[in-house]
This record gives C-alpha cells, structure tokens and sequence, in this order.
C-alpha cells in the first residue's frame, strides 16, 4: 500500500493535525494522538474487552481505491485502516474483493458509530452509514465484529485519531 513505509507514516504524520482542528471545535476536554505510535496497529476497547489488529493502512486516493481488492486470505488479527483527509460521508463497494469483510466506521474521536456486518464478494450495492461525518473505517474478516462482541459505541486507538478520553499509550 503506496510507495513506502516510509511515506505511509509521513501521511499519516500529517493528517493527525486535521482531527486535532476538529477536536479543537468539538470539545476542549479530547487529548492529542500519539504521534510515536506505530501506525500498522489498532486496537479496539469496549464492552467485550479488548482487540488488537495489525493494518495495512490507507491513506491517499490510489490505496483507498484498491482496498482489499484482490486479496484472497485475510488473516484474523489483520485489517485494513482507511483514512481520510477530513471528516465526510463515507461510501464502499465490495468490487473485486474476493473476501467477506466487516466494515467499521468510525469518527474523528475513533469511535465506531456504524458497523456493516459480512459485506459480500463482489457486490457493488454501495455501503455507506449515511450522511454521519466520518474520518475512517476499518475492514476485517466478515462475521469477526460479532463473534468478537465489538458493537457501535467502541473506541478505536490508532495515532490518526484524537482520544476523548485519558491520554492513552501506544501499547494500550
């Protein structure tokens, strides 16, 4: 995904400055992302306890556009992390992706505020959680979500996402 590993982080670098504008806005009491961390692993904290994933993560037009387009496992402890430059109304397909996937969207604050359960191979009915504004969504293996108990409501920590809740470490 993109030309480098190298250029991936700086991307990512610097669209942790676009929710920062947006947590300014919504509320004084949401804390700065970790810009340290490591950007190939989320994890997901809720009610069910705690999920790790590593990401391949995409964060310009081209590796947006081709997802997980092609591939044909995907392990369980594996995903992919949209991203965006700005919080928008998101949209998805399934074209040529050959994999069942959950899809998670999520706002600005990591915050999963709509989950598309077993999106199917090569349906091309558009996915979207409507006009929410959104600023990510991660893609996992189909049927994961629920079997993992990970419900709307849940956090998303990655460093492209501001916390609204105690500064929180890379490891946690």
């Amino acid at each position: 995904m993109g030309d480098s590993h190298f250029d991936r982080r700086r991307v990512i670098a610097g669209l942790t400055a676009l929710p920062l504008l947006a947590a300014g806005v919504a509320g004084a009491g949401a804390k700065t992302p970790l810009r340290a961390c490591p950007t190939d692993r989320v994890s997901i904290s809720g009610g069910f306890g705690k999920a790790q994933f590593g990401v391949d993560v995409a964060d310009d037009d081209a590796t947006r556009a081709t997802g997980l387009m092609h591939v044909e496992n995907l392990p369980m402890s594996r995903g992919m992390l949209f991203v965006y430059p700005r919080p928008q109304p998101l949209s998805f397909w399934m074209r040529n992706t050959l994999i069942e996937l959950d899809m998670l969207f999520l706002d600005s604050f990591g915050v999963i505020r709509h989950i598309h359960h077993r999106a199917q191979p090569g349906d091309e009915t558009v996915i979207s959680p409507g006009k929410l504004p959104l600023l990510g969504a991660l893609e996992i293996n189909g049927g994961l979500a629920k079997r993992l108990g990970i419900k709307v409501g849940d956090v998303l920590r990655h460093p492209a996402f501001v916390s609204t809740a105690n500064p929180w470490s890379c490891s946690g």
